[in-house]
């Protein structure tokens, strides 16, 4: 069961030289998933199953964002091996509702595409377009790497 992407999505992608089977391995526990996700923030609860908690650190409040930078929410698709997908709720935020985090496997050319979206951020309320475009210049393919890192080591 794929997730519809919606129109304000933020999409970063790599492939990796590993069938889907063997990469999801890397979303079946909190100690696998923060090897790899917590690169840039810090994972800080991971419950890999559907009505799982997912809770981030990515630092102390600032001007910018008079809040504790801390962001999650539930599973709502726990698919092995093709899909995981939680809700992406800035806590402390003004959003209406959270937006979505989701991760896709695609087996592709004898490997599998891994692809990263953080879409859903009409959800938000009306600054969902102000905040693709500072979403857009904030996810790197960095944890897309550090997973490819693990998987091919």
């Amino acid at each position: 069961m794929a997730t519809e992407m919606t129109t304000l999505a933020v999409r970063r992608s790599t492939w990796i030289k590993a069938p889907p089977e063997r990469v999801w391995q890397e979303f079946e526990s909190f100690e696998r998933m923060r090897k790899w996700f917590g690169t840039g923030h810090e994972l800080k609860k991971y419950e890999p199953k559907p009505g799982g908690q997912v809770e981030m650190y990515a630092g102390l409040a600032s001007e910018e964002h008079p809040w504790e930078l801390r962001f999650g929410g539930q599973i709502i698709v726990f698919d092995a091996p093709r899909e995981l997908t939680f809700e992406n709720m800035w806590f402390g935020s003004d959003w209406v509702a959270p937006s979505l985090i989701t991760f896709r496997l695609t087996p592709a050319l004898g490997g599998t595409v891994v692809e990263l979206l953080h879409h859903a951020l009409e959800r938000i309320g009306p600054s969902g377009p102000e905040m693709l475009n500072g979403f857009e210049g904030g996810w790197t393919t960095q944890q897309l790497e550090a997973l490819r890192q693990v998987v091919e080591a």
